[in-house]
């Protein structure tokens, strides 16, 4: 028996889990927030902060016997470093919406989003480092002109950790969300660098899921850390046939594939994952809000909607609520309106409109759910994350609409319980104790589990209902996908 440690370095704080290697159970843990001037979440930050954040969070010997680390990084963050390993500028986040016309013009630029999709499997938005880039061109030449090489977030801590050498390492599930690399081919697309920076520059070594970034100088093995996405994937022990339904104002749906998938629209974003599978991923615009505004006009909350939609039944007296509220992604719908649909005067109660906001998010979930299950995605478990999974509604409508049984987890760190797994994967890796090609058998964390039962085909009548008032309202919007 051992112990690893798993550090989520996340937008607003860093979160230590250490765990015994064989079975995965969490003996220790930390957490502090990044030291941040105004205490809001920062578009740009001196990663610096992130080093502070991770030694306060291991005081008290949190770290105390540990043999290996792994590091989840938030996604999508950029770091441009001059040719002696020197930022030129703070780090600039996800949460930076600044480049917004820049991924349009580079959408543009390479033909429309099939360019895009064919190159890496992801069509630039402004969180991508490829757009940030393009940014950083245009409104800083001068610091742009300096950059000599670029880093994500996972990448610069893993680096700091090993004592800066000469080596640079990232993974490929981290990378997959750049905008230069494709996980379809495993390879960088250099020229989509220099066509942003306009430039060449350096870019860190891809490493196996198993491959050990290295050892640093007290011979403590770090491995080669993922995205935030790919991690928490990896701590909830996702495998082939498993799905994530993710809530919050917005959605975000994604499996588990065996291969990369291409989308010609870009609807479709090909990452790739840490275990060297894949997560191809959809966004649905329009998810909790659907419920938040609802709540709203009826003058409850969400708990309070949750009870209210119980009273009424399945279907809603023929009410449909299609929750494109503020425009969609999936489908791509980006300037229509959310439509109320089956008003009679027998449906115009609180409680049916209730069931209606419920039923119209789960069912828009489902489509894209759907899009997946088109492409050849196997999905026998959806997952469902977010405060508004613990809702009665949630968990009594979902499996018959999703068709499959849904799996809601108990909170937990799970970002940072996958950089633990990673870490002791590589661990037993190197000690010829573990497989490298397949990470280490944990226990599952606990969960409460539902099954469609005999709701399913209630579940089928209501998806049709919805579909049709979809198809009416919005012909032929998911042709393309298909």
């Amino acid at each position: 028996m051992g112990k690893v440690a798993g550090i989520d370095s996340s937008t607003t704080g860093t979160t230590i889990v250490v765990c015994d290697t064989d079975t995965g159970a969490v003996v220790r843990q930390g957490h502090a927030p990044h030291p941040l001037d105004d205490g809001e979440k920062p578009t740009e930050i001196d990663p610096q902060a992130w080093l502070l954040s991770l030694g306060e969070a291991a005081t008290g010997g949190v770290l105390e016997g540990v043999q290996a680390i792994g590091i989840a990084g938030q996604q999508h963050g950029m770091l441009a470093l001059d040719a002696g390993g020197v930022m030129v500028r703070p780090a600039l986040l996800r949460g930076d919406k600044r480049a917004q016309v820049q991924a349009a013009d580079l959408v543009d630029e390479l033909g429309g989003p099939a360019g895009w999709a064919e190159a890496v499997g992801a069509v630039p938005q402004a969180s991508h480092p490829v757009a940030k880039l393009r940014w950083l061109a245009q409104h800083e030449p001068a610091a742009a002109k300096r950059v000599s090489e670029v880093m994500l977030p996972h990448d610069w801590l893993v680096w700091q950790l090993l004592g800066r050498p000469e080596r640079r390492t990232t993974d490929r599930g981290d990378v997959s969300g750049t905008g230069y690399w494709s996980a379809a081919t495993g390879e960088y697309r250099p020229d989509l660098v220099e066509r942003a920076l306009g430039h060449s520059v350096r870019l860190p070594e891809v490493l196996a899921p198993a491959e050990p970034a290295g050892q640093t100088p007290e011979g403590l093995l770090i491995s080669a850390g993922t995205g935030d996405a790919m991690a928490a994937a990896l701590g909830l022990g996702l495998g082939p046939g498993d799905a994530v339904v993710s809530l919050g104002a917005a959605g975000t749906v994604f499996a588990v594939h065996h291969e990369a998938l291409k989308d010609p629209t870009g609807t479709i974003t090909s990452y790739a994952d840490a275990t060297g599978r894949h997560l191809p991923l959809l966004q649905v615009r329009n998810a909790v809000r659907t419920l938040r505004g609802t709540a709203e006009l009826l003058g409850t909350d969400l708990p309070g909607l949750s009870e209210l939609a119980l009273t009424s039944t399945p279907g809603a007296y023929g009410l449909v609520l299609l929750p494109y509220l503020e425009g969609e992604r999936t489908p791509d719908l980006p300037h229509t309106a959310g439509t109320l649909s089956g008003l009679r005067r027998d449906s115009m109660k609180p409680e049916h409109l209730a069931r209606a906001a419920f039923e119209g998010m789960l069912c828009a979930l489902t489509d894209a759910l759907d899009v997946l299950r088109g492409k050849g995605v196997e999905v026998r478990r959806v997952f469902l994350l977010g405060a508004a999974a613990e809702l009665p509604a949630v968990q009594r409508i979902a499996p018959p609409l999703f068709g499959a049984e849904v799996v809601v987890p108990q909170a937990g760190e799970y970002a940072a319980l996958g950089a633990a797994r990673q870490a002791a994967w590589s661990l037993g890796a190197v000690l010829g104790s573990q497989a490298q090609s397949e990470a280490p058998e944990w226990e599952s964390a606990g969960a409460r589990r539902f099954e469609p039962g005999d709701d399913a085909a209630v579940g089928t009548a209501v998806r049709q209902q919805y579909t049709s008032v979809r198809e009416h309202t919005h012909p032929g919007a998911f042709d393309a996908l298909r």
